[in-house]
């Protein structure tokens, strides 16, 4: 049986993929800040006693565990690097110690563009703006620069926006927006963005942890369609069975207000306007020929449905 550790299991993506890996027979060990208590765990570590020996038997690492963007800029700076990149080196380290085979680490499209003009694929430059995307740019860089055995893989994963049941974000703000009957005020913006279901994603790690051909590498995480926010607020209307209402308000009137927003910690401020009108679309074409398929099991529109009719149910 193959036997995996995730580190930051307690989040979305975490739990999501400890239900996906246990439906799969593989076993799955968790390490936390904190005791993970659940019938689909093998073991729970902590943080303050792990060591390399807790890695015996384990076939696979999966670093999830990391600080989060924060979209109101609240944070310290300093807070990305401790986590983002100085957890990373810690337990890739011990990785590098261990008999565990494939090290898979979560990093984020963020550690190299916080804008994208045309596509992003895996080898366009370093280029993070961010505390968060540049913690995460160090994290890789600190990857790549390690020497392990030829017997192990490294995998840096890159996804883009990530949705599915249970996830709260951009995509719940506009659910709410659209269900309340509040008109959507930002249709004058015109953009296509990937977003990546949290299903194509675990099936992404299932994928690899299985496969023993594929090979070691960064590879882009997104679904097999980009879609623009208007096109999604289209989506919502049609699960919750409305009439979507699309207002195309001057986009520099709606920047202004944006940046007053910042000001006076409003709903709507500049981080978030970027997040719901720019256009970053990311290829997938990379980790889907090292898989052999020709597009992901969920597509970006079905994806999306389910995401939306979770909000139904909260």
């Amino acid at each position: 049986m193959i036997s995996v550790l995730i580190t930051g299991s307690s989040g979305f993506v975490g739990a999501n993929l400890i239900d996906h890996l246990h439906d799969k027979g593989i076993a799955v060990s968790v390490l936390n800040r904190k005791h993970h208590t659940d019938k689909k765990i093998k073991q729970s570590f902590t943080w303050d006693n792990f060591t390399v020996k807790e890695l015996d038997g384990i076939n696979a690492i999966i670093h999830l565990a990391g600080k989060a963007h924060d979209v109101k800029n609240a944070s310290n700076p300093d807070e990305y690097f401790a986590v983002n990149t100085g957890l990373t080196q810690k337990i890739f380290d011990a990785f590098a110690k261990s008999n565990v085979h494939d090290f898979i680490y979560f990093s984020s499209v963020k550690a190299v563009a916080d804008t994208v003009d045309d596509v992003l694929y895996e080898d366009a430059p370093y280029l993070a703006k961010t505390p968060y995307g540049q913690s995460k740019e160090q994290a890789e860089k600190y990857l790549l620069a390690q020497t392990i055995d030829a017997s192990k893989r490294l995998f840096i994963l890159r996804p883009c926006m990530i949705h599915g049941p249970g996830n709260k974000g951009n995509l719940n703000l506009l659910y709410k927006v659209v269900l309340k009957g509040i008109p959507y005020p930002l249709a004058a913006f015109q953009n296509k963005r990937s977003f990546l279901s949290v299903d194509n994603l675990t099936y992404a790690i299932e994928k690899i942890i299985t496969g023993s051909t594929i090979a070691s590498g960064i590879y882009n995480l997104a679904d097999d369609e980009a879609l623009s926010t208007n096109s999604v607020i289209m989506l919502i209307a049609n699960v919750v069975g409305s009439k979507p209402k699309l207002w195309k308000i001057n986009s520099s009137l709606i920047t202004a207000v944006a940046k007053i927003g910042d000001v006076l910690h409003l709903p709507l401020n500049a981080e978030r306007l970027k997040k719901l009108t720019e256009s970053y679309v990311v290829s997938n074409a990379k980790i889907k020929k090292a898989f052999n398929i020709s597009g992901f099991p969920v597509s970006s529109t079905e994806g999306l449905k389910k995401t939306i009719r979770s909000f139904q149910s909260q």
